[in-house]
């Protein structure tokens, strides 16, 4: 599938005079994993309210697969996932299910196949009120994914599940994306992430400061990588005269390089031979491209 999901053109909105989005612009695409990064307070939650019609922006636009938010057609094309997700607790998964179902003018049946694939299928005749907050979590994936919604907004999705039900998260996520449906999550387990969207977007103070993916990110960034040469305590001494850089454990040399002298580096290293017995590169994290672009470091853009 081709075509955009959801467009925002310079989007502005503000409470008492603070704005807590500042001319926000992007677009997805279908069938693209976003991840939507941000403080407490960045304005995520609103960007989100925004997009599913609860907010109005002061100004700009924003386009739900060609539809207004809040439209008819936009709600029947997206759905959405908050981060505190609550169904009345003496309804039984398969009760909430159809509830659901029906309030999207979808069949029922067709439903009840996504308590399986997210888990619960021997959940679903206990009561929402037995379930712990993953299971509830788990619940109101399901519920999102009735209808198979074309745009999915999910806040904090994985918070309360443990790391099985993480990962078996992010394989759905993987398959709905796979058939065209466009995803946009807003996470701080920045390791999550990582390597499971396409696209990273950073809000910091309302304002867009980083859209792009990892990758480009993190070459934009030029953020220093860490190179951990191991060698014996008989040798750790000859390394370290010869690369530089500071022991470590007595072991290893740690040295810290920019991006485009880590190729002369390594051939350094390998010209130590037998001298060392491994080498450890680290590259920097979502973290850290995330501390940088936000301006946790003190040196954002």
């Amino acid at each position: 599938m081709n075509g955009s999901a959801l467009n925002l053109d310079r989007v502005v909105k503000s409470f008492d005079a603070h704005r807590v989005v500042d001319g926000v612009s992007f677009e997805l695409a279908a069938g693209e994993r976003v991840a939507l990064l941000g403080h407490n307070g960045a304005g995520k939650t609103t960007l989100f309210k925004l997009i599913l019609g609860f907010l109005v922006p002061d100004s700009g636009a924003i386009s739900v697969l060609g539809a207004a938010p809040g439209s008819a057609g936009a709600r029947n094309a997206a759905a959405y996932l908050p981060e505190a997700v609550a169904f009345h607790k003496s309804l039984t998964g398969e009760e909430v299910m159809r509830f659901f179902a029906r309030l999207k003018g979808a069949d029922p049946r067709k439903a009840m196949p996504l308590l399986d694939r997210v888990g619960l299928a021997d959940a679903g005749r206990r009561s929402v009120g037995t379930y712990s907050k993953g299971m509830r979590q788990r619940l109101g994936l399901a519920q999102a994914l009735i209808a198979s919604p074309r745009l999915v907004l999910l806040d904090e999705p994985t918070s309360g599940l443990d790391p099985i039900s993480r990962q078996n998260f992010y394989e759905i996520v993987e398959e709905v994306a796979a058939g065209g449906t466009t995803v946009l999550l807003s996470s701080h387990a920045l390791t999550e992430v990582e390597a499971r969207t396409d696209r990273i977007l950073i809000l910091s103070r309302g304002k867009l400061v980083a859209d792009d993916t990892f990758a480009s990110l993190r070459a934009a960034a030029r953020l220093p990588i860490r190179l951990k040469v191991q060698g014996t305590e008989a040798n750790v001494e000859e390394i370290a005269s010869r690369l530089g850089g500071t022991r470590v454990n007595g072991r290893s040399v740690e040295l810290i390089c920019d991006p485009s002298e880590k190729t002369a580096r390594l051939a350094a290293i390998t010209a130590l031979g037998p001298l060392v017995s491994d080498i450890d590169i680290s590259l920097p994290s979502l973290d850290d491209i995330y501390r940088h672009f936000s301006g946790a470091d003190g040196k954002g853009a």
